[in-house]
């Protein structure tokens, strides 16, 4: 799935004001100048619009730099339970207490077997990130300080 060509209902060509950054570069581009490409991702959500989760929208300031972009996300591996994890962030978002499996699944749109997996991908995550940066406490920040 890749889509290439200026962005849809972005700004038109007479806007001088408008302007983007190239994802590979940094560089500002000018609306008229503005590369793009569609691209599967599994960790891009949509804040709003769930139909567009798993797409990546990538912005370039020439056509190198769009296909080094798109090579990247070519080889990076789409992984269902990742985009489960960020439905499921997303739908808990609201929510400070604990949340039934059954209702995560509900406000999310997936299975609850698709919300399990989701959240057991997002834990194990983040006990990767414990594991590797350590676990301190505030106290102990404080005490650096």
């Amino acid at each position: 799935m890749e889509d290439f060509g200026p962005p849809a209902g972005g700004p038109s060509a007479d806007d001088a004001e408008a302007f983007d950054l190239c994802d590979h570069c940094g560089r500002i581009i000018a609306g008229p100048d503005v590369l793009s490409a569609l691209v599967p991702d599994s960790s891009a959500l949509h804040p709003t619009a769930s139909e567009l989760d798993g797409k990546r929208v990538l912005l370039a300031c020439s056509v190198d730099h769009l296909a080094l972009l798109v090579e990247h996300y070519r080889h990076r591996p789409f992984v269902p339970e990742e985009q489960w994890a960020g439905k499921v962030c997303r739908a808990l978002a609201d929510y400070e207490g604990p949340v039934p499996l059954s209702v995560v699944a509900r406000l999310s749109g997936l299975s609850e077997r698709q919300a399990e997996q989701g959240v057991e991908w997002h834990n194990a995550r983040a006990r990767e990130w414990q594991a590797r940066y350590g676990h301190r406490s505030v106290a102990d920040r404080d005490d650096d300080e």
